[in-house]
């Protein structure tokens, strides 16, 4: 206590001392001077309440907190003081930010995790923070993945002056001054105490543009991160495709229109897949696993979860599940990686519609039980589903192998399974796995039967109009 108040102190000494000051500079020492003085003091007394700001709220002293966001609102010199404020914020999210990237985290993980933790109001200004500092690399410097992940967040500077920006931030989100400083600490104290996360591609300037026409921008050293890969990118045009068709998959109400749609993406999926491996064994190529982070959502979470999980283990990567983060990695190569996002993303729907349909639940005595009847039918859609795409995606394998005439295709993709393997245990080498529990005989039920009724036809027939 006796420390805290000591910091309390001290910060207002500065602030007193930086109002003394900069009204006692005469006029024989310089317009020039003074003003300099002026910003250099208004500067250090902002860093010294903006620390102590953050600690308070970190020890959750409202009283304390209070005090400084009153003496930051009150910053001496007017509009001059309330720009020295928002100047020191800025550089505090430059350091805070550039600091999760080196610890592994991206754009949208950061999103993410705000949006789960803090709500969309400070999601949004994470996303004005990320734009703000990303202005500092050079393109050539930046991954292809990382740049397509702020074109999706739309992460761009849209206020005219760093030191207005948090203004204009308060204006379009309705907040005053001490609100606005109030978020800004609170998303600051989030992004600091985030914990570090297994890298998955360079961090911003440390990339270099790959010239070869294809694959990821790589490590500007030469070397890789761990989970990286110096591979081939999946073909956008062929992505679009395989997005387009299962767009109208989940869309449509006919089942056997469904089928069909969905049965025809995955043969997309499935075939560049195995294409890519026999092409990149039969190159030499020294293609790593790669990692890619998918967010999971409650409610219903662990069932969901598992349903990636076994959608993942069907195409050779694995999924390690971060609960308290919101989200699983998913280890393996990149056409396989694009594989399970996209298959996964439909089946989720496909089986949240039909969770959906089949309504509430309620007990003998007129209670609800429709949680835990919907926690029971998705973990039995996943345990189904992970069943079928398992045997499909063996016998794809064997009737690829036998019409290509190429005796390695099986040897090529058991040993891209293994280096799949080995990646994850490097990258989490403290895995444990856990079982999903169903608890709701009806919803485990109905949910492997709408697991049969899913509208999937996976590598069984991957193969059946290729030329012969």
């Amino acid at each position: 206590m006796g420390s805290r108040n000591r910091e309390r102190r001290k910060a207002k000494q500065k602030a007193r001392a930086s109002r003394g000051r900069a009204q006692a500079a005469g006029p024989g020492e310089g317009l020039f001077y003074q003003e300099r003085n002026q910003r250099e003091l208004l500067a250090e007394t902002a860093d010294l309440l903006v620390a102590a700001a953050l600690n308070a709220r970190l020890a959750e002293d409202d009283e304390a907190l209070a005090e400084y966001v009153e003496s930051l609102v009150a910053a001496p010199g007017g509009l001059v003081g309330r720009r020295a404020v928002n100047r020191c914020l800025v550089g505090w999210f430059d350091r805070v930010v550039g600091a999760t990237w080196q610890h592994g985290w991206q754009p949208v993980d950061l999103h993410r995790v705000v949006n789960r933790r803090a709500g969309q109001r400070l999601a949004r200004l994470a996303v004005d923070a990320i734009a703000l500092q990303m202005r500092q690399y050079a393109p050539a410097t930046v991954d292809e993945r990382w740049r397509a992940q702020l074109e999706a967040l739309d992460a761009t500077v849209w206020w005219d002056r760093d030191d207005s920006w948090l203004d204009a931030w308060g204006d379009r989100a309705g907040r005053d001054r001490a609100e606005v400083l109030v978020d800004t600490l609170d998303l600051l104290l989030l992004l600091n105490t985030l914990p570090k996360l297994e890298s998955l591609c360079p961090p911003p300037g440390a990339a270099r543009r790959d010239t070869s026409g294809h694959g990821h921008a790589r490590g500007a050293r030469g070397g890789q991160p761990a989970g990286s890969t110096s591979g081939r990118s999946t073909d956008p045009r062929m992505l679009d495709k395989v997005r387009a068709l299962l767009a109208k998959a989940e869309s449509t109400g006919f089942a056997e229109e469904a089928e069909a749609l969905t049965a025809k993406a995955q043969e997309l999926m499935a075939r560049h897949s195995i294409d890519e491996a026999l092409l990149a064994a039969g190159a030499g190529s020294r293609d790593s696993p790669s990692g890619r982070r998918v967010g999971i959502d409650n409610p219903y979470e662990v069932a969901k979860a598992s349903l990636l999980d076994v959608v993942a283990d069907a195409n050779r990567c694995r999924s390690v599940w971060s609960k308290n983060l919101g989200f699983a990695t998913v280890v393996g190569f990149e056409p396989d990686l694009d594989a399970v996002e996209l298959l996964y993303t439909s089946l989720l729907v496909q089986a949240t519609t039909a969770m959906m349909k089949a309504g509430s639940r309620q007990d003998r005595a007129g209670r609800s039980r429709t949680r835990s009847f919907r926690q029971s039918f998705l973990a039995s859609f996943a345990v189904r589903i992970g069943q079928r795409l398992m045997a499909a995606t063996e016998q794809a394998s064997e009737q690829a192998a036998a019409e290509a005439g190429d005796g390695r295709l099986l040897p090529v993709l058991a040993a891209r399974t293994d280096s799949v393997r080995e990646a994850t245990e490097a990258m989490f080498p403290e895995i444990v796995a856990r079982s999903v529990s169903a608890t709701d005989g009806e919803g485990w039920a109905s949910g492997r039967a709408a697991a049969d009724l899913a509208s999937l036809h996976t590598r069984d027939q991957v193969t059946a109009d290729r030329p012969g």
